[in-house]
């Protein structure tokens, strides 16, 4: 498995770090997710036009076919950015889930949409007092064919406040879970939207018989949803390492020019041990990271791969982030600083399909799996 960035690869990371470092500093971002989109419409055209949103459906459906090597860089730069676009939840996770649902029309046109940036869904299938990993879908399913109706409420549902269509998992009247598509703006369908505190944009979703288009249902919908939920691991992985990765230079850079007692905080030896603890910690979480996309690329989709590098990612991006805010001191906290909102984007990544805790204890039950190697 090479870990390493081919030429093609790496010129894609270095197109969109150019793209997005020259919309975004900590001003900008701060304007931009103050707005009541949260996002940027121009910098979401340029991402379409430079073939950003294309990147990971294929080519028969107007896309450009990249793998999860292409989307890690991708995500890696929205990391470095902080970029607030919702590319992961409004493009690759739809557009993952539509890839494993049968050929027809509908999924057709869905994708042509989302590639060309004319479209942006959303992945409604979170509800209330559910934890990850999700079972409790009891959002209903009525009738059959053409006229199917959903009925039911959705709770965190990332890009759900500006999606034009929805993916949305519920069961049918045997009790199946299966993924619909439901036009945003049709009858039934009521959108509370909220901001979080990294200062993203979901929304809360009832549906009161809202109608709906059966996609998949049954073994191939439940097929879709584990594979959904491990290429947003390892792509949430690449995000963060992205993130730890801006967050440990802009410690270093203050280190290195902030003064105290007539010299830099970089002269004091224990601080510069504490960043190298840091430096540790990400080449740690970057390793894990790329072990599970280079594992995701080779065709394997494995829940206990994604495990292990979303334990690592998160235990790593708790600790960069305590010492980033420790080591900047009070600036560190306040809003007009970036780095306090690396830490927060960080934390919420931690939270998001399970934080580190949650991880252990499926690494920790599947032990049992394994053989055990006796030695002598």
């Amino acid at each position: 498995m090479d870990f390493e960035l081919n030429a093609e690869q790496g010129m894609l990371r270095d197109t969109v770090r150019d793209a997005l470092t020259k919309t975004y500093d900590i001003e900008t971002l701060r304007a931009v997710t103050d707005t009541e989109r949260g996002w940027d419409p121009t910098v979401w055209k340029s991402l379409a036009d430079i073939g950003i949103l294309a990147l990971t459906i294929d080519d028969a459906d107007g896309g450009m076919g990249a793998g999860p090597v292409e989307l890690g860089a991708v995500l890696g730069e929205i990391g470095r950015s902080l970029a607030p676009e919702p590319y992961l939840y409004g493009v690759v996770v739809p557009a993952a889930l539509l890839a494993d649902t049968d050929e027809s029309p509908l999924r057709t046109e869905l994708l042509e949409g989302l590639a060309g940036g004319d479209l942006l869904m959303a992945f409604a299938n979170t509800e209330e007092n559910d934890r990850w990993p999700s079972t409790a879908v009891t959002t209903a399913a009525a009738g059959s064919g053409d006229a199917v109706t959903l009925t039911g409420t959705k709770t965190e549902v990332l890009a759900g406040d500006s999606a034009d269509r929805l993916i949305v998992s519920a069961r049918d009247d045997a009790g199946t879970i299966g993924l619909y598509a439901v036009e945003a703006g049709a009858a039934g369908v009521m959108r509370t939207p909220f901001r979080t505190h990294d200062r993203r944009r979901g929304a809360q979703i009832v549906l009161a018989s809202a109608p709906a288009t059966r996609l998949a249902s049954g073994d191939r919908a439940g097929e879709a949803l584990r594979r959904v939920d491990i290429l947003t691991q390892t792509a949430l992985c690449a995000e963060a390492v992205g993130a730890m990765e801006r967050a440990l230079e802009l410690t270093v850079e203050y280190l290195k020019t902030r003064k105290q007692f007539g010299v830099t905080l970089a002269t004091f030896e224990a601080l510069t041990h504490r960043a190298a603890d840091m430096y540790v910690l990400l080449e740690l979480a970057r390793s894990l990271s790329s072990y599970a996309t280079g594992t995701l690329a080779e065709g394997t989709a494995d829940e206990i791969v994604a495990s292990r590098a979303k334990l690592q990612i998160c235990r790593s991006a708790r600790q960069i982030g305590q010492e980033a805010i420790q080591m900047h001191g009070g600036i560190g906290m306040t809003a007009e600083y970036p780095v306090g909102h690396y830490v927060s984007r960080l934390t919420a990544i931690g939270h998001t399909l399970g934080d580190a805790d949650a991880h252990l204890s499926r690494l920790a039950n599947s032990i049992t799996d394994w053989d055990m190697v006796s030695i002598g």
